[in-house]
């Protein structure tokens, strides 16, 4: 997935409006504790917590200008997706619904909400919550965004060109861990790299408990996989995209899976050593340097904080377990 700089340029111009670049620091503590430098990028810190408002701030820009006729549409999420969606929709003065599971984090379904979205609960996971986004979206006739999409990737890829950009050439981190949701930050990543030349190796990390990234790249075609992750939402994908899974296949070195107490670990690491809050996914990549910190021999690595929404009770729990230990 390949984009011009001329459609480089205009995401960076719309994204910019809202979210100014993220920062990112090669924090001392982490560099102690890995024997490496670490780079974060802190996508926790844009306005909706998470990468993903990047996303919807471009889709629905070229929505309002090439269909200015819609005004409701329709999407479905964990969570972040659905913020991203929100932003969008009241951007441009449409209407907006979100399909989320039963069972779907609360403080992600109140900030959706206070964003003016619609909320309807459905099904136990995120593909049956999706399958029932497009049934509402044929019998009522609202427009479906899909969690997928060429232009969602390019306004994603803001901030892996902002990331790759700020090195000099080849004086990038030398693996760069990006968490598989349903597959746009690595596409992003992928495709922020080819722009800026980039040379990192880009190491895909999943859930050991939603692996169908995994089990896709391994078997070269898309494998379902079941979603028994309690920490990772922002992982739970139980059906590879099979666009994403084409481009994690040509580019990854690597897809690696992390296991929710490895990812509990990397938040209370990343807390402990940034005072940042990191959610399930937003630790994964984290996780994975941890379980691979001998792979580079030392030279520096790097990996996005892609969202800090998690409940305040799963954060709580998920630092009392660690008292004693990191």
């Amino acid at each position: 997935m390949r984009f011009s700089r001329e459609e480089i340029e205009a995401a960076r111009t719309i994204v910019h409006a809202v979210v100014p670049p993220t920062p990112q620091y090669a924090w001392p503590l982490l560099r102690d504790r890995l024997g490496m430098p670490v780079w974060v990028k802190h996508e926790n810190h844009t306005p909706a917590g998470a990468f993903k408002l990047r996303g919807g701030l471009v889709y629905f820009e070229a929505l309002a200008r090439e269909h200015p006729g819609v005004t409701q549409v329709i999407s479905a999420t964990r969570g972040n997706h659905g913020q991203s969606v929100g932003w969008g929709a009241r951007r441009h003065g449409l209407e907006a619904t979100i399909v989320v599971p039963h069972g779907n984090s609360a403080e992600k379904n109140a900030a959706m909400r206070a964003l003016g979205v619609e909320l309807v609960e459905h099904g136990t996971d995120f593909q049956a919550a999706r399958e029932h986004a497009v049934e509402l979206a044929r019998e009522q006739g609202l427009h479906m965004v899909p969690s997928f999409h060429r232009r969602l990737v390019l306004g994603v890829s803001t901030y892996w060109l902002e990331f790759f950009e700020s090195f000099p050439r080849g004086e990038e981190p030398d693996v760069v861990y990006v968490p598989i949701g349903l597959g746009s930050g690595f596409c992003a990543a992928a495709a922020a790299r080819a722009y800026t030349g980039a040379r990192s190796k880009l190491v895909g990390v999943v859930s050991a408990h939603a692996t169908t990234y995994l089990d896709s790249f391994r078997a070269g075609s898309v494998v379902e996989a079941p979603v028994t992750t309690e920490l990772a939402d922002g992982l739970a994908c139980r059906i590879a995209e099979p666009q994403a899974l084409e481009v994690v296949m040509k580019e990854a070195d690597d897809v690696v899976a992390v296991t929710d107490e490895e990812i509990a670990e990397a938040m209370r690491i990343l807390f402990a050593d940034t005072h940042n809050v990191a959610e399930g996914a937003g630790a994964a990549g984290l996780a994975a340097a941890i379980r691979e910190r001998g792979r580079t021999g030392g030279r520096p690595v790097g990996f996005a904080l892609t969202g800090g929404n998690v409940d305040t009770r799963v954060f709580a729990t998920v630092l009392a377990e660690g008292q004693g230990g990191s």
